[in-house]
């Protein structure tokens, strides 16, 4: 995969500099001196080649009111599809992923209240007969900013 230096500016900017405004995607234009549809055509190629992950914004959960929690749960490898298909159903799901470990599938919740992140984990308790998940809410915030730098080849 080959990137041009407008895409590499591009991706710079799109890490640490959208602006909140009306035509956030006609403002990066301006600053790499091309059309807003470039913009856009070049961020879905991106995404596409899987160089973009996710686009969006990044907020602050807690001072939205949100409560935030880490959970791990006992899934048998042959159900592992099935019950993430069931986790992943609920839109206060942040993140699933595996672990190599007999609590081998982690993932996180956010919601308004420590009951509505109990009914939910009873909900995936009843969806799919697994009672045996641990629920590790959080005690202290720790927020990592990661921006990679893409510079030019070299």
């Amino acid at each position: 995969m080959q990137l041009d230096q407008i895409d590499r500016r591009l991706l710079n900017l799109v890490q640490a500099e959208v602006p909140i405004c009306p035509e956030p995607y006609k403002v990066l234009a301006e600053k790499l001196g091309i059309t807003e549809q470039e913009v856009l055509d070049r961020l879905a190629r991106l995404m596409q080649q899987d160089v973009i992950r996710r686009l969006g914004g990044v907020f602050d959960s807690r001072k939205l009111g949100y409560k935030g929690t880490l959970c791990a749960i006992k899934v048998p490898p042959e159900r592992i599809e099935e019950v993430a298909e069931v986790i992943n159903s609920y839109i206060g799901i942040t993140h699933n992923y595996l672990r190599e470990d007999d609590y081998n599938m982690w993932f996180t919740i956010l919601a308004r209240s420590p009951e509505k992140v109990q009914q939910i984990l009873n909900e995936i308790k009843e969806k799919t007969g697994i009672e045996d998940i641990i629920n590790l809410p959080a005690q202290r915030f720790f927020k990592v900013l990661v921006n990679f730098q893409v510079r030019d080849e070299e």
